[in-house]
């Protein structure tokens, strides 16, 4: 079984008409097509989160994680084509296996100690840096550094499937996802908890650990990346949003009729 998931960072001004498409047309046709594949289809909307948390290639509109059987052929297979989005804005799109294949913190914790708030990122290792590479500086290096955040309560990772794991589906051929929204290759799914953003603060920016740069950091071969934490470019290399811990909406369990 794999987890799809899609990120979208939206204008203030175009929400209200993208909630209305993905309410009342995109998730019931997701659901209709895809059920006999589908375990779980579940939509997270962004928290608001404060402007020093923004800076880290914040995405505001929604997270959605499909939990597929097997996935579908691609292309509509007797359907009709999906209906067009009103505007096509960042998609951030990449595939997992359903569980998570490193946790490193706080998996003997219980869920009535309290609720939290979820720093949740896609990143890729800079262009040059061999895959081996980051995953032996991210899994043996950095990731025991981060465990050490003060106030840090839950850390877990996905490896991301390779080769890609394309979206399933055909859209309309006159509004489909422009190609440069997809073309870019995520390596992990990331995901960090905290009591509150307050929390996050102090462990993301008051009061880090001491962190080991990875060579890419200081390298002047790899000039568009970053020697601050997480070490990689904002918006380019690493994107992220804030959720809370439960689905908003559970498309294949609730029928929810849009009625504006």
């Amino acid at each position: 079984m794999i987890k799809s998931i899609v990120m979208m960072d939206l204008p203030i001004d175009d929400i209200a008409d993208m909630e209305r498409w993905y309410y009342r047309e995109h998730s019931s046709e997701i659901a209709r097509r895809y059920g006999p594949w589908l375990q779980r289809h579940e939509s997270y909307p962004a928290l608001n989160a404060p402007e020093d948390a923004r800076q880290y290639g914040f995405y505001n509109w929604r997270v959605t994680e499909t939990f597929w059987r097997e996935t579908p052929e691609p292309g509509p297979k007797g359907a009709y084509c999906f209906t067009p989005a009103p505007v096509w804005n960042p998609i951030v799109a990449c595939a997992v296996p359903a569980q998570p294949t490193e946790d490193f913190f706080g998996w003997d914790g219980f869920a009535t100690r309290g609720a939290c708030i979820r720093w949740y990122m896609l990143f890729r290792y800079p262009l040059g840096v061999r895959l081996d590479e980051g995953e032996d500086w991210y899994i043996n290096v950095h990731a025991p550094e981060v465990a050490k955040q003060p106030g840090l309560r839950r850390f877990f990772s996905f490896k991301a499937c390779k080769p890609p794991v394309p979206l399933p589906g055909m859209w309309h051929p006159d509004a489909s996802p422009p190609q440069e929204m997809q073309l870019v290759q995520w390596d992990r799914v990331t995901e960090l908890w905290y009591d509150s953003f307050s929390a996050w603060r102090n462990a993301v920016i008051d009061d880090p650990p001491k962190y080991t740069l990875p060579e890419w950091a200081t390298d002047p071969f790899y000039p568009e990346t970053t020697d601050k934490f997480p070490f990689f470019k904002p918006g380019v290399d690493f994107v992220s949003t804030f959720l809370l811990e439960r689905p908003s909406d559970e498309f294949l369990r609730d029928t929810r009729y849009y009625l504006p």
